[in-house]
């Protein structure tokens, strides 16, 4: 059976969705889809605390599905402008956990990610996918996955 890690940059999946169809995606069916797949030995999804009830109650939900849910604080800049970026801890725990499985599935539209599934596919025997709102992904981003999964009706609640 097939080894898969999976990696959500939710910040991005949710403005993406959000902009494209208005909808939130789907977290449980994507996990049952994959489930299909493999055997799931990584899931983790990168989000920001704000510490609103409605946050917390969606990071509860990715938490029992299966997911390890990383957080870190929202930061308002003084300029009125927020920080809140996941590209290098996603970057390192990809890293990491690409010679270990089969299978390296990010959620992503963010082409800063496009160099990372390069490397990994060039260094390592693992498949690189990639999950992704068609219109809203960088196109490096999806030239370098070996499979690109389009976000659709399918995927959304």
């Amino acid at each position: 059976m097939k080894k898969l890690a999976i990696f959500v940059d939710v910040q991005n999946i949710y403005y993406t969705c959000k902009e494209a169809y208005g909808r939130q995606f789907n977290y449980r069916k994507l996990w049952q889809h994959l489930g299909y797949e493999g055997e799931i030995v990584t899931a983790n999804a990168y989000a920001i605390h704000r510490g609103d009830d409605g946050q917390l109650k969606f990071q509860d939900a990715l938490k029992h599905i299966g997911f390890d849910v990383k957080l870190k604080p929202f930061i308002q800049r003084s300029d009125g402008s927020a920080k809140g970026d996941w590209d290098v801890g996603i970057t390192i725990d990809i890293m990491e956990a690409a010679p270990l499985v089969d299978a390296v599935i990010l959620l992503s539209g963010d082409g800063d990610f496009a160099m990372l599934l390069e490397h990994i596919a060039n260094k390592h025997p693992v498949e690189t996918q990639v999950y992704g709102v068609p219109k809203l992904t960088a196109k490096s981003l999806i030239d370098a996955a070996q499979q690109f999964h389009e976000i659709d009706a399918a995927l959304l609640l």
